[in-house]
């Protein structure tokens, strides 16, 4: 009996309850974004063609790898003397998080404008949710030895599924107590809905707040003044910026590309993957030159670039070898 107890107190460890909570405030934006906005924007009558625009948002998703060393390296001014690395980015994540989701609450889709600014709260809000999914990631790894592990993982997986069926069923469910149909649209409905939404997300804030802060061992070997910290922001900047000009200015020659393989007997599905892919490949190689120039240019320096970029790609292979591209493929296909 006393075995069952001792296996089951490890469920009530601190640090694990505390990742069921940030998992709840990182499952609650994910369906707010891609699911229940769907919803109220079909209420609202916004043609399928236009709600098709708000997958941009996904980009946050897709991307954060981009800026996830910046997370990992940067320190924020005010905050971080307070709180620490971590906290500090989570609590600033959560915190635009809350005013992603209000100013999707103070945008009505029916107007023009009102979509037209709903559309940049949802993607404000796939930037500020991916973030917040990075430090939580970076925080589970630090916090507890490598034992307890797992049990982070179960918990974080089992409060975002909580934060799931709150963000989906819960605010459905608000939103047609409160009156709105798809026969009548209530404008009020979905914006008390998504106000509401936002006060749960405190329960991350609230659990940021409290915990502590863990032992971090990403401390840069060059990363030292104030001035190396503004060039791997630039780097950051011009990186990004480079992505989303590529990834736009490809738009029509992957079209393109993807007509053309279509007329050449190959599959509509295959083909659209063929051209997303070489999109993709497109856009990091065009990065990639980017990072390159500014090396080059001595705008970035080049040892913080290897560091934050290259070397922990590096070890991912060095550690899995060859199981690294299985993992790769898994990571990316099992969503398919």
């Amino acid at each position: 009996m006393q075995r069952i107890f001792d296996s089951l107190s490890v469920y009530v460890h601190p640090r694990v309850l505390v990742m069921l909570f940030l998992g709840f405030s990182a499952g609650l934006p994910y369906v707010l974004i891609f699911g229940t906005l769907g919803v109220w924007l079909r209420e609202a009558g916004v043609e399928r063609s236009a709600v098709t625009y708000f997958s941009w948002a996904a980009l946050g998703y897709s991307f954060k790898f981009v800026w996830a060393p910046l997370v990992d390296k940067l320190p924020l001014p005010l905050l971080e003397p307070w709180m620490g690395k971590r906290r500090s980015w989570l609590l600033l994540s959560q915190l635009m998080v809350i005013s992603a989701m209000l100013w999707i609450a103070m945008s009505d889709p029916a107007s023009t404008e009102g979509l037209r600014y709903m559309a940049y709260a949802a993607v404000f809000l796939g930037f500020s949710s991916a973030t917040q999914d990075i430090v939580i990631d970076a925080y589970r790894i630090e916090a507890v030895k490598e034992t307890l592990q797992a049990l982070m993982s179960a918990s974080y997986v089992a409060g975002y599924r909580i934060g799931i069926l709150v963000a989906g069923a819960g605010a459905l469910y608000l939103a047609a107590g409160l009156g709105t149909t798809p026969e009548a649209y209530v404008y009020s409905s979905w914006q008390i809905t998504y106000v509401a939404m936002a006060g749960t997300m405190l329960v991350g804030v609230i659990t940021t707040l409290m915990i502590e802060e863990p032992h971090s061992n990403s401390e840069s070997s060059f990363l030292k003044s104030t001035s190396d910290y503004l060039r791997l922001l630039l780097l950051f900047a011009c990186v990004v910026s480079a992505l989303v000009f590529a990834y736009v200015g490809l738009a029509e020659s992957i079209a393109g590309l993807r007509i053309g393989l279509e007329g050449l007997g190959v599959g509509a599905s295959l083909a659209s993957f063929s051209a997303e892919a070489s999109r993709l490949l497109a856009v990091l190689g065009f990065a990639a030159v980017t990072s390159w120039v500014l090396v080059v240019l001595n705008i970035a320096d080049d040892r913080a670039l290897q560091e934050t970029y290259v070397d922990p790609i590096a070890e991912f292979f060095g550690r899995y070898g060859r199981m690294a591209v299985l993992v790769l493929l898994l990571i990316g296909f099992y969503r398919v």
